[in-house]
């Protein structure tokens, strides 16, 4: 894979984030702010999974489609930072061990319920293209 970025790229993946962008915060928006981080795992587990799919299959066969699905709307979808935050706050919001459990749950959830999901959904997307073999190097899914 090259390491130039071509301008159509670009825009393909700015394009796909808005979208991502837009569908999470549909889906986040009217969602209670006491349930927010608990609806943030839940889209980037979703968002995780879907990635492994479009990873899966597209692989190296359509870079385009794979820029704009994979690193642009997923890319828009999941959001580390909401997580991050989300996991602060927990721990701020009371200095009692509950917030902590709580906080310390939302991180195992967060980075295992993630890692599964893309494991599964690259198995999935390698099914849907029929391709066998091993899964990809974690540096070529970007």
């Amino acid at each position: 894979m090259s390491s130039v970025v071509s301008v159509r790229t670009l825009g393909l993946v700015i394009a796909g984030g808005a979208v991502g962008v837009l569908a999470r915060e549909m889906l986040l928006v009217p969602v209670d702010a006491r349930s927010l981080p608990w609806a943030t795992l839940a889209v980037n587990i979703a968002g995780s999974l879907l990635l492994g799919v479009v990873v899966g299959w597209l692989d190296d066969r359509h870079p385009q489609a794979r820029a704009f699905l994979g690193t642009g709307v997923m890319g828009g979808f999941t959001t580390y930072s909401a997580f991050a935050v989300a996991s602060a706050g927990l721990v701020g919001a009371d200095s009692g061990v509950a917030s902590f459990g709580a906080a310390a749950l939302l991180i195992a959830a967060s980075v295992l319920g993630g890692v599964v999901a893309a494991f599964v959904g690259l198995v999935i997307g390698r099914r849907i293209a029929d391709v066998p073999g091993e899964l990809e190097d974690p540096e070529d899914a970007r």
